[in-house]
């Protein structure tokens, strides 16, 4: 550890005196050095460790005329580090309370308010596949919740041609509906 305080200090203090190349080298030390600092911290959210190396060069690069040579230089990293590993966690932390997950989506799309009329749109279209007898039967007794006796009545039919009628349409139907599956 050290000796990689010396060599960091060394080229850091060589950067600040306008020597472009030891600023490389010192970046260049500093994004390998801050990588492990940070793969140790964040495990598991490898993909934002290159964003947050970014930012920590950044802050150091405009913070730079703060080090004091007298003080050890990966403490005063290891501070501007921390603070970028803060503000990040803080970041995510309150993106993350703005972002309900989905994992419910299946309840979410289960109902829609026009489910009773596509149903009603779809029983008309299938019944307009019937006889007229047929069909006005299941609309009277099913759909209107008429009695069998007063569907007899309205159509002039029997009260056992309805019960006929209804029987043999709801067979028609669900036949109709097992072809189209």
């Amino acid at each position: 550890m050290y000796s990689e305080e010396a060599r960091l200090k060394a080229l850091f203090i060589s950067s600040l005196d306008g020597d472009a190349v030891s600023y490389r080298l010192f970046l260049s030390d500093l994004t390998r050095y801050l990588r492990g600092y940070l793969r140790k911290r964040i495990p598991k959210m490898r993909e934002d460790i290159e964003d947050l190396i970014q930012e920590t060069l950044l802050a150091v690069h405009h913070a730079r005329h703060t080090y004091r040579p007298e003080e050890p230089l990966t403490a005063w990293i290891h501070a501007i580090a921390r603070y970028k590993l803060m503000d990040f966690f803080r970041t995510r932390a309150r993106r993350d309370s703005l972002n309900d997950p989905i994992d419910d989506h299946q309840e979410i799309f289960s109902l829609s308010d026009d489910e009773p009329e596509n149903a009603r749109r779809d029983i008309r279209t299938l019944l307009n596949y019937l006889p007229d007898k047929q069909r006005l039967s299941i609309l009277h007794v099913k759909l209107q919740g008429m009695s069998i006796a007063e569907t007899a009545t309205l159509l002039g039919l029997s009260e056992s041609a309805v019960k006929v009628n209804v029987h043999r349409g709801i067979k028609a139907l669900a036949a109709r509906m097992r072809e189209a599956l």
